[in-house]
């Protein structure tokens, strides 16, 4: 089977999935997303394997590894029925099961009108938080990382658009960075998921005590419109009939320089993570002093969330 034909596959094959996940009582899909969380964790493939070494810096001394990387794998899980599930989800329950710390800051950005800038770690569930943040009545930009098969990515967009987001590729013939420029300049809303650098250019970071690089796009384009710029962490809430979503909003970044801001968000995404580390999916390296060979990335394995 040529690349072409196995893409195709691939492609309904997600297409079906994610018709019988929404079609499935919730209570069904949740024990078999749990099952498949619980079996990729005694497989330990590559991805796990990622995520334990990501989990071993987070954790707090005398955690049990093993056990962490299982309850973070049954939150990926967790995530990722959602998001199959989200286009079916009440508004009420969007909204009613959201508790979003210091959202003051936040709405008082965004009625400011000069522009605001959400950024956010791969936590919790962030395509539930752009829905919540759309039904409260702020529409908003993101941009997603372009994924293989094409009809997997497109069928990710039309699922977001869906939601009231608006969504630019990360990579293509439009660069992104001037389309966020001027969405910020008309005094809207971005959201972008950015503690993961998909470039040679990111920004040198300490985080949990070593060495990584972010992306310099939330705070360069801060920096070039004067939006605000919010760090935001997410992590889940409670279980069974009362599952919700926490989201809490940190303090506005100072306007200093690219590097320092960076730092701040990395600081802000550090004090989340280090509270709820099995709410973070990071399924791929981070630190730039971390073994390529010894747990090596999960080729195809790309998280559809929003960077800059």
């Amino acid at each position: 089977m040529g690349s072409g034909s196995r893409e195709r596959a691939l492609g309904w094959a997600y297409a079906a999935g994610w018709r019988l996940v929404r079609w499935l009582p919730e209570p069904v899909a949740w024990t078999l997303f749990r099952w498949a969380a619980d079996r990729a964790w005694r497989r330990d493939g590559p991805g796990t394997r990622r995520l334990r070494s990501n989990l071993a810096r987070v954790a707090r001394p005398g955690t049990d590894l093993d056990q962490l990387t299982r309850a973070a794998l049954r939150s990926y899980a967790r995530y990722w029925l959602e998001v199959f599930r989200l286009q079916d989800m009440p508004r009420e329950r969007i909204v009613g099961r959201m508790n979003a710390l210091d959202e003051h800051f936040l709405r008082d950005a965004h009625a400011a009108e000069t522009g605001t800038i959400l950024a956010l770690p791969h936590m919790g569930n962030w395509d539930h938080a752009g829905a919540w943040l759309v039904a409260t009545g702020v529409p908003f930009t993101t941009v997603a990382e372009v994924l293989r098969p094409a009809a997997l990515f497109d069928r990710f967009v039309a699922f977001r658009e869906s939601l009231g987001m608006e969504v630019l590729p990360l990579t293509g013939a439009d660069p992104p960075f001037e389309i966020l420029r001027d969405r910020l300049r008309d005094g809207r809303m971005l959201c972008l998921v950015a503690e993961r650098d998909f470039s040679a250019a990111g920004v040198p970071v300490a985080f949990f005590g070593g060495a990584a690089t972010m992306p310099a796009g939330p705070a360069a384009l801060a920096l070039a419109t004067g939006a605000t710029l919010l760090p935001v962490t997410l992590w889940f809430d409670g279980a069974g009939a009362t599952r919700g979503w926490v989201a809490r909003i940190h303090p506005p970044v100072a306007h200093t320089d690219v590097a320092t801001m960076s730092q701040v968000l990395a600081d802000a995404y550090g004090e989340g993570i280090a509270s709820h580390p099995a709410d973070w999916h990071m399924l791929q390296r981070v630190w730039r002093d971390a073994d390529p060979a010894g747990s090596a990335d999960p080729a195809g394995s790309a998280q559809p969330g929003a960077v800059a």
